[in-house]
């Protein structure tokens, strides 16, 4: 990791290093992910089973493309009896988390006649993407599916690909069969995108996309916007954490290490008042290296993204990390609630020592579906919001608009736009 003085230009410099990553700028694989998504446009089956075939090595087909009820009850048979518990528990505090963000539909009458209010109601149906292979993780798939079946989403299905043999992941099957997925389709990459954005003979359109993927899939994603809804274009994984003094140094290194073995261009940084404590932190970075199976991985993300910020003060460490807008936020501080307060961008927040970062990764309950690349500054984890769409309800009697009429004309005319005035004109000829 780098170990460099806190100050305007270094912040400065660091925020467009870390920009380098944005996904935005993957701008040389989007003609091979447009051609994609237009053969499968255009073909439908036919052109995702033939990039299944190229890409996955499998026949897919009509017939087999769907993971069948028996694939899945004989991967839960399978499966571990004790991961699959703490996969029962996780999902349960996830539910539980989620089921406090609904909000119910509302209406408004007043005295004059005039009723206003809004429709809250799930959208029809969602569609997840989940990674395959060794990058098959249960624990996105909870976070995307259980906030879509607690906002009564009707149906959700679920793309991930398999392997060359036909089968999908085991444990990807038996989060899936938890957290309520109502059917899964062996198929990977951008084509599955395609096929979940527009539909296909075998493969539903949906109304709504979610989940990680490789760049191929997020650029994918991002093409697809305006005819489904997605979640957000994910860049890599990143952590922040803010210590002083009181910090143990074994705890704020483990949890760098956490997230930068994601890849190679995941993000860690410290950043903290105690130039001792920096020392200490590189110290046991150095000893868990010679210990972890993704050494090798986090040295090459640490070498690229990892930087140890050494600020004059708690205020200027803040000040800094509002401005990164960091995916992660720890705060081990003396009074880490204190320091949240001025917290203004952070995707979550883990206070204190003992809520480490996987914490929120698998088992507490918010979503681990988070803003990266600084736009925490404008947007949210993935929430049952994600998953429902408001309708505006507008109900005036004669007399409430009586009221108005003659303010609406006016703004109207103001615009240029006679039709609009006259719209409520006509229903006031005596003016």
């Amino acid at each position: 990791m780098q170990t460099v003085q806190l100050t305007k230009d270094t912040q400065k410099s660091i925020l467009n290093d870390l920009l380098k990553r944005s996904p935005n700028n993957y701008g040389q694989y989007e003609s091979a992910v447009e051609e994609i998504i237009h053969n499968v446009r255009e073909k439908g089956d036919e052109a995702v089973f033939a990039y299944t075939k190229q890409f996955d090595r499998w026949d897919a087909a009509a017939d087999n493309v769907r993971v069948s009820k028996e694939e899945i009850d004989a991967a839960f048979a399978a499966a571990d009896r004790e991961f699959v518990g703490v996969l029962e528990r996780a999902a349960a505090n996830i539910e539980d988390f989620h089921r406090r963000q609904l909000r119910n539909s509302w209406i408004d009458t007043r005295p004059d006649g005039s009723i206003l209010g809004q429709r809250i109601l799930p959208i029809a149906i969602s569609g997840v993407y989940v990674p395959g292979g060794k990058a098959a993780y249960p624990s996105s798939l909870l976070m995307n599916v259980i906030p879509a079946k607690v906002a009564g989403v009707e149906k959700v299905i679920m793309t991930t690909p398999a392997g060359a043999d036909g089968k999908v992941n085991e444990g990807t099957l038996v989060a899936a069969k938890i957290a309520g997925v109502d059917e899964i389709y062996k198929v990977g990459g951008a084509q599955a995108i395609a096929a979940m954005a527009f539909g296909t003979e075998s493969i539903p359109k949906v109304d709504k996309i979610t989940g990680p993927g490789n760049i191929f899939v997020a650029l994918a994603k991002k093409a697809c916007f305006g005819y489904v809804s997605i979640d957000s274009i994910a860049g890599p994984s990143e952590i922040l954490v803010i210590a002083d003094e009181t910090a143990n140094p074994r705890y704020v290194a483990a949890d760098l290490l956490s997230q930068a073995e994601h890849d190679e261009l995941a993000s860690a940084i410290l950043i903290t008042t105690d130039k001792e404590l920096a020392a200490k932190v590189e110290r046991e970075i150095d000893g868990f290296l010679q210990e972890l199976s993704r050494a090798e991985i986090i040295q090459k993300s640490l070498a690229q993204y990892g930087y140890i910020l050494l600020a004059d003060s708690m205020d200027d460490a803040v000040e800094a990390a509002n401005a990164i807008a960091s995916e992660h936020l720890e705060i081990l501080t003396k009074d880490p609630y204190a320091v949240m307060t001025k917290i203004r961008n952070a995707g979550a927040i883990f206070l204190g020592e003992y809520s480490s970062e996987p914490l929120g990764d698998y088992y507490a309950g918010p979503n681990h579906i988070l803003p990266t690349n600084g736009t925490a500054k404008f947007f949210s984890p993935l929430n049952v919001d994600d998953f429902m769409k408001k309708t505006s309800l507008i109900s005036y009697s004669k007399e409430a608009l009586q009221k108005a009429h003659r303010d609406i004309e006016l703004f109207a005319e103001h615009e240029g736009l006679t039709a609009h005035a006259n719209s409520i004109r006509v229903r006031f000829p005596e003016g």
